[in-house]
């Protein structure tokens, strides 16, 4: 594929491969046609048939090309499969077109310092755990890495001090950057205001821009809640200090942390599978003490 694919880029080769489509053809008349000197059309020829595009016979004196439709087939596939794999339906590509259009809109709505004050987001997750299991995913470092950031990132560093007054950190990366080695994405500081375990967590989170000032604060509340054999976890961002600089990370916030919220309910819903599965096979084992 990637001979072929080398071969067709040239506009010259892909002349010659519009040119044999039509019906095979002598490389004096593809040269006459193609206004090209014969020795480079022979040579662009060769190239084509070596990718397996073209094959030719000699005919007295004449060598005569025709084309082989067979790779051209195969590429139309595989590029047909690309195609289709970036147009699926609520796919990758379709959240970065969601985000493209949030983006621009909040790039125009912000003129003036303040311009997103006062916004606030709501998010509503029924998970599958008690609200004292999703407590410590929400509030123990080494559970929140695991969802804390939309699908393309992963956390680098995480603090999160459960008690009023305790410090936050969250740094990320791109997901793919699994060696550290391009630069940080973000960075958000922040402190805890509340903290209820099991019903309630309020902190303050402010995206830190690149020369280290704060984009915007985010004021983030949570509440859980029993629903059954799981919980029910709303969420509130509201917006203050939004500097014109924040267009960019506020409008990602009702995607990026929709995303998260979706890691956890996941992870929880995977937890409670081990954990089912791992009692059922303890239940189901035979008795294997002795009972002499």
């Amino acid at each position: 594929m990637e001979a072929l694919l080398a071969a067709l880029a040239d506009p010259a080769r892909w002349r010659l491969v519009g040119l044999l489509a039509e019906r095979p053809r002598p490389v004096g008349v593809l040269a006459q046609l193609a206004q090209a000197r014969q020795p480079q059309t022979t040579k662009h020829l060769q190239t084509l048939e070596r990718a397996g595009v073209v094959t030719s016979e000699r005919t007295g004196q004449r060598r005569i090309y025709a084309l082989t439709p067979g790779p051209l087939r195969d590429l139309a596939v595989a590029l047909g499969a690309l195609a289709d794999t970036a147009e699926q339906a609520g796919g990758r590509h379709a959240t970065y077109d969601s985000y493209q259009r949030s983006l621009d809109a909040e790039r125009r709505a912000a003129t003036e310092p303040g311009w997103a004050d006062e916004r606030s987001f709501t998010f509503h997750r029924s998970l599958t755990e008690r609200p004292e299991t999703v407590w410590r995913h929400l509030t123990e470092a080494d559970l929140l890495v695991h969802w804390w950031t939309p699908e393309d990132l992963r956390v680098s560093e995480l603090v999160f001090e459960a008690h009023p007054g305790g410090r936050i950190v969250q740094e990320y990366r791109d997901a793919e950057d699994t060696d550290g080695s391009h630069p940080v994405v973000g960075r958000a500081e922040g402190v805890v205001e509340e903290a209820r375990p099991g019903e309630r967590l309020a902190y303050r989170l402010s995206p830190l821009l690149p020369d280290g000032r704060p984009a915007f604060t985010a004021h983030v509340e949570l509440s859980l809640g029993p629903a059954g054999t799981g919980s029910d976890l709303d969420v509130h961002w509201g917006i203050t200090d939004s500097t014109i600089d924040s267009a960019d990370f506020i409008a990602g916030i009702e995607i990026g942390f929709g995303q998260s919220l979706d890691k956890l309910a996941t992870t929880l819903a995977a937890d409670r599978h081990h954990t089912d599965s791992t009692r059922t096979s303890t239940d189901t084992s035979p008795d294997t003490r002795s009972t002499t």
